[in-house]
């Protein structure tokens, strides 16, 4: 079960044994539901898909570390330039670290070796390349969501994926 904040966040995906408490304590309201009931002797109940609190919790906003590895998940493993995949990806500086690009999420992209050399130390317009996608800084919650695997389509509308 996906657990929103009141102000439809994403806190955290939760089993179906905190889902019933939350509802059933009026902490929490379902917002999707699915096709499934739970019963007991004196009680049913659909199951929730999403939930929303009724009251607002502040979380402390978490990153993601800029890493190799969290760059190669971002896109998937699929260079930037070519969108071909490759076992050994590396990692490229869209602007090259030699004239002033920082390391950065915004500037840091996922490459196969045949690109990343044939871009070398120059920028796009040098070299007549194109990105295939603008990076950016995922949000930590839809980064570690999309580890998951297949996501629920009733999630989707919930999680800042714009996929």
């Amino acid at each position: 079960m996906l657990l929103l904040n009141q102000n439809y966040e994403p806190l955290s995906v939760c089993r179906v044994k905190r889902a019933v408490v939350l509802v059933l304590l009026r902490k929490a309201e379902p917002v999707e539901l699915y096709n499934l009931v739970a019963r007991s002797v004196s009680f049913s109940m659909q199951l929730p898909s999403v939930l929303r609190l009724n009251y607002y919790v502040h979380v402390k906003r978490k990153d993601v570390p800029l890493t190799k590895r969290n760059i190669l998940r971002r896109d998937h493993s699929v260079c930037q330039y070519c969108g071909r995949r490759y076992p050994d990806m590396t990692t490229d500086h869209v602007i090259p670290k030699a004239l002033g690009g920082p390391d950065s999420w915004d500037n840091l992209v996922c490459a196969c070796k045949k690109c990343n050399t044939q871009k070398g130390n120059r920028t796009l317009a040098q070299t007549n390349m194109k990105l295939r996608r603008r990076p950016k800084k995922p949000h930590y919650f839809t980064f570690t969501i999309s580890m998951m695997g297949r996501v629920p389509e009733v999630w989707r509308p919930y999680l800042f994926q714009g996929q």
